[in-house]
């Protein structure tokens, strides 16, 4: 099956954006992760369509990444096609921003810096794209996506082209409406505002020092495992239950930052999870609380 699905996407994919039985810990920022089935960058918007055309006649699973900086792939890998989205054109025009789903976020900051927008600096060392920023709401530093998203277009699974506008993704922490559907995001549109040049450096600057001096950015990651609850801060709960620098296996709790589990060598994903576990039923233990995970788990 996997080579005639092979030869149907050479048809209108060039042959080496295509891979077959690609490790996944080449594409994700944790360095972990078991074979995608099929691997394909997609550079145009028609591929994307071709795919998703192939897939519903195919009957087979579909699995979305952009810079695989938010997810944890299990060590058997992924079944299906897993698409990684290359869309990465930016257009800048008065104080907005059009942006493609697959652009890196250092990227379009970089952009907004250069044409004096401030707005985005929160944003500044987030290792992810812009489509995934999106999809969860992606926020440091006081600011978050739902604060400069005009609009998001994106296609569905019945090959329709969409746009909504800023309310209509139901922003919420951590969250979009594209958390809870397989709508793909094509393009988003954000409203900045003029600023100093030097201030919005000054602004830049400052949160990637913060970041270098509190996040464990040495070691690869993907970033806060557990979200942060109500009236607690899930980092604070481990750090006070002495878990800094807990390891199974090279999965570890980082003595930076309690709330992110570096990959401090080969570490596994069976690893992490087990390590994920053990951090859940201990914060629970002692303080009655169940953690969410912030991180996506893909495949099997």
């Amino acid at each position: 099956m996997t080579e005639r699905i092979y030869k149907l996407l050479q048809q209108r994919i060039n042959a080496n954006q295509i891979f077959l039985n690609e490790p996944m810990s080449k594409h994700t920022t944790f360095k972990i992760g078991g074979p995608a089935e099929i691997f394909i960058k997609i550079k145009t918007i028609e591929e994307l369509q071709y795919i998703i055309k192939i897939v519903k006649q195919e009957n087979i699973q579909l699995t979305v990444i952009g810079n695989g900086s938010n997810i944890l792939v299990l060590d058997k890998g992924i079944k299906g096609i897993v698409i990684k989205i290359c869309l990465d054109e930016i257009k800048v025009e008065d104080d907005e921003i059009y942006v493609q789903s697959g652009t890196l976020l250092s990227k379009v900051c970089n952009v907004a810096y250069r044409n004096s927008l401030s707005g985005l600096e929160f944003a500044f060392g987030i290792p992810g794209s812009i489509g995934g920023a999106v999809k969860m709401n992606a926020g440091a530093y006081g600011g978050e996506m739902k604060d400069i998203v005009i609009e998001t277009t994106y296609i569905d699974n019945d090959l329709n082209i969409k746009t909504i506008t800023n309310e209509k993704h139901e922003f919420k922490y951590r969250h979009s409406i594209f958390s809870d559907n397989n709508h793909i995001i094509l393009y988003t549109k954000l409203k900045l505002k003029k600023d100093i040049h030097e201030k919005i450096k000054e602004r830049m600057d400052a949160n990637s020092s913060n970041r270098k001096k509190k996040q464990p950015i040495e070691y690869p990651s993907a970033g806060s495992v557990f979200k942060r609850g109500d009236n607690y801060i899930t980092a604070q709960l481990i750090d006070n239950l002495g878990l800094k620098g807990y390891n199974i296996g090279d999965a570890y709790i980082s003595e930076k930052h309690a709330g992110f589990i570096i990959n401090k060598n080969q570490a596994t994903a069976e690893e992490v999870m087990e390590l994920i576990d053990y951090i859940k039923l201990k914060v629970y233990e002692k303080y009655n609380v169940n953690l969410n995970l912030e991180i996506e788990i893909l495949g099997e």
